[in-house]
């Protein structure tokens, strides 16, 4: 079954240092995973690392998105994770701390340079002062080559300013819009930061629910526990699933044909209304498949 790439309801990140965690990670129901040689690796394990991700990499079978979060290219740790991210056949590989797309077009020079597939994407964290307030034009100039998406680095930026949001992420919120704007104006997708709290899971949903509505594509997640949750959110609901076939239902009428405007149930429902059913429709299909690739795999 051909993977399902636009599924970022829940995109979770393991330690490429963790043995156990990679070996659990191929079982989990997340659309992605970001396996991680920056962060959760220390200084003197990053060669041992990279070489037991490029081990299991090679028996996965992870059926979703998986991308390697590599060290700054300009370091040769960050060159080596590329060039083994390269001959891994993964879907993308993630830049930490984009701050000028000028750090985007080297990543992209070196994978051209290595023969790397047109599919294989750059995604960037923007997680930095800098990075934020450029990030329209990262975003603009990052699509001319192989930029699919943005990573907001929730806690990187509270370092990085000093900033004390509250639970509802007040104070962050001028900023998280600005990094979406810029996604969508560019076509990018874009991915909420974590929530660290692993015992409040209504915290969690909440922090899913907001990020959904602010336009966010999905979350980044830390522990499979958030992984149902994420997806459950930023899937379709059954609300919502019922009003798309309805719409969907009444434009296919003969009555309604080449109607630009019609009611359903007392509203009035636009052409562009159609439009957004569909996609609901065509994301509840892809959801559908994404399980049943999960489950083949199970059984």
């Amino acid at each position: 079954m051909t993977k399902t790439h636009s599924l970022l309801r829940s995109i979770l990140y393991v330690p490429g240092a963790n043995a156990r965690a990679l070996e659990k990670s191929d079982g989990l129901r997340a659309d992605g995973i970001i396996y991680d040689l920056e962060d959760a690796v220390a200084p003197e394990a990053k060669g041992s690392s990279r070489e037991k991700l490029r081990e299991h990499l090679a028996a996965s079978q992870f059926p979703g998105l998986k991308i390697v979060r590599v060290n700054p290219i300009e370091t040769r740790e960050g060159t080596e994770d590329i060039l083994m991210a390269r001959g891994a056949g993964i879907d993308a590989v993630l830049l930490p701390k984009v701050e000028d797309a000028d750090m985007l077009e080297d990543a992209a020079r070196a994978l051209n340079e290595m023969d790397a597939p047109p599919s294989l994407r750059i995604w960037a964290m923007i997680e930095t002062p800098r990075g934020i307030a450029r990030a329209e034009k990262i975003a603009r100039k990052g699509v001319r080559g192989r930029l699919s998406a943005f990573v907001v680095g929730t806690n990187d930026i509270r370092l990085a300013t000093n900033i004390q949001p509250d639970a509802n992420r007040t104070e962050l919120l001028p900023w998280l819009m600005q990094i979406v704007l810029a996604a969508k104006a560019n076509g990018l997708d874009v991915l909420d930061g974590v929530f660290g709290d692993l015992r409040d899971a209504e915290g969690l949903r909440r922090e899913c629910a907001a990020g959904r509505r602010m336009g966010f594509d999905g979350k980044t997640v830390i522990h499979p526990s958030q992984i149902d949750p994420a997806n459950s959110i930023f899937g379709p609901s059954e609300a919502e699933i019922g009003e798309a076939e309805a719409i969907v239902a009444a434009f296919g009428r003969p009555d309604n044909a080449g109607r630009g405007v019609i009611q359903v149930d007392g509203r009035m429902i636009e052409r562009l209304h159609l439009t957004q059913a569909r996609r609901v429709l065509s994301r509840r299909d892809e959801i559908a498949a994404r399980s049943a690739e999960t489950s083949s795999k199970d059984a």
